[in-house]
């Protein structure tokens, strides 16, 4: 089975500072792949890696970036721009060379309105929508270029618990019901190690990468699923309202 990702020893770095160090994992057709490690581990900064929106120092990844869909953190994406659902859906389509869409990228985007249920918001303004109506929008772009794999950089943060059951769900249908293999960056290892067929924990360098069902049973996973997530927040500064901890993962590893 030929990997749709597969990073030998990737290094990067921001000047001096080491974000990823010695990365090597792979991705095979079928998989669900989670990233999950503390604030500032290096995940997100791997997946850009991985689909080159940052170099890297050292190593080698492989992957077919023209049949890869990407949806990144939302804190990352405009969403008052002028523009209707329909219109934001077709902009993921990647077949055009000219500045007009074919028949085809216009099929595309149509089904994958169809799949995930937008067609009654086809016309409305992307700005109307709300928060996981949006983050739908944006799930169903990145589809028109997933061939063969989706990558997600949390796609639920900020989202209410309804609708993040929700997109999890999709997610899991997409790769379940429709084959696209997922690799997502996520802060509920909870989750994650009930949804996923592998888990790679970060922290600079890899902890574990294997079979979610064989990282559930490591010393790891424990210490992880003792860190108490804001739903809310997903760890960025919060309020006198959130009585979540946010204990740092990697306090406890070095220690």
């Amino acid at each position: 089975m030929i990997p749709l990702v597969e990073c030998s020893n990737v290094c990067v770095n921001y000047g001096s500072f080491e974000a990823c160090k010695n990365v090597s994992f792979s991705v095979n057709p079928g998989d669900y792949v989670c990233i999950v490690g503390s604030n500032g581990s290096g995940k997100t900064t791997l997946v850009k890696a991985i689909l080159g929106l940052v170099p890297i120092k050292s190593g080698k990844i492989n992957l077919d970036r023209l049949h890869t869909g990407y949806l990144p953190q939302q804190k990352n994406i405009q969403k008052d721009f002028p523009a209707s659902v329909k219109e934001v859906v077709l902009s993921g389509c990647l077949s055009s060379s000219s500045f007009f869409h074919t028949k085809a990228d216009r099929q595309n985007a149509e089904f994958q309105i169809q799949r995930l249920q937008l067609s009654h918001l086809a016309n409305k303004p992307f700005s109307a929508l709300s928060g996981g109506q949006q983050q739908r929008v944006l799930l169903a772009r990145a589809l028109c270029a997933a061939k063969n794999m989706l990558v997600l950089d949390e796609p639920v943060t900020g989202l209410d618990p309804i609708v993040t059951d929700e997109l999890y769900s999709i997610i899991q249908d997409l790769n379940k019901k429709d084959g696209i293999a997922i690799l997502m960056v996520s802060h509920d290892v909870h989750r994650a190690v009930q949804n996923a067929t592998h888990i790679l924990q970060m922290n600079t360098s890899p902890l574990f990468f294997g079979k979610s069902k064989d990282y559930a049973k490591t010393d790891l996973y424990k210490l992880m699923s003792q860190v108490e997530v804001c739903e809310t927040h997903c760890g960025n500064h919060c309020g006198p309202d959130c009585n979540a901890s946010h204990i740092h993962i990697r306090k406890y590893i070095n220690d």
